[in-house]
């Protein structure tokens, strides 16, 4: 058994971690798979998915490094006009963290329930809000 579904954030702010846990668990519990595997994919180039801790004091050093890594006012290729767009290319950034978190996530379900560690949490990452992104959940397995 297949299923897919989805749910749409409106993030608020240029760059967050949002907690999508309890969300993704509804889901997975919803899904009628009982022993499988879940799937959690963002639909964007300039958001991620991570897991991590929930602690106010990690997530400000995420970031931090991610500040330091690639700091908004560096010379990027990919902060022009694009010809192709009709426009100027503002989020190279976005893209780059992106690429540092990833897109997915991929989680073992057993008993109908998503299996994680007692202090991982699944976060959506926006490096380039505030929009309107689509997370999917797609989960496989038998009934």
């Amino acid at each position: 058994m297949v299923r897919i579904d989805h749910f749409v954030l409106h993030t608020v702010k240029y760059q967050d971690f949002i907690n999508i846990t309890e969300q993704i668990e509804n889901i997975v519990e919803g899904s009628g798979v009982r022993e499988g595997i879940a799937f959690v994919i963002t639909e964007h180039t300039t958001t991620g998915i991570t897991v991590n801790e929930a602690l106010e004091c990690l997530q400000s050093d995420m970031h931090e490094m991610f500040s330091r890594m690639l700091p908004e006012d560096a010379p990027y290729a990919h902060g022009r006009m694009l010809h192709s767009y009709g426009t100027t290319a503002g989020n190279p950034t976005g893209h780059l963290r992106a690429m540092l978190t990833g897109n997915h996530s991929v989680f073992p379900v057993q008993d109908g329930r998503l299996v994680r560690g007692g202090a991982q949490e699944i976060f959506f990452c926006e490096y380039d809000g505030a929009q309107s992104r689509t997370v999917y959940v797609v989960t496989m397995g038998e009934k």
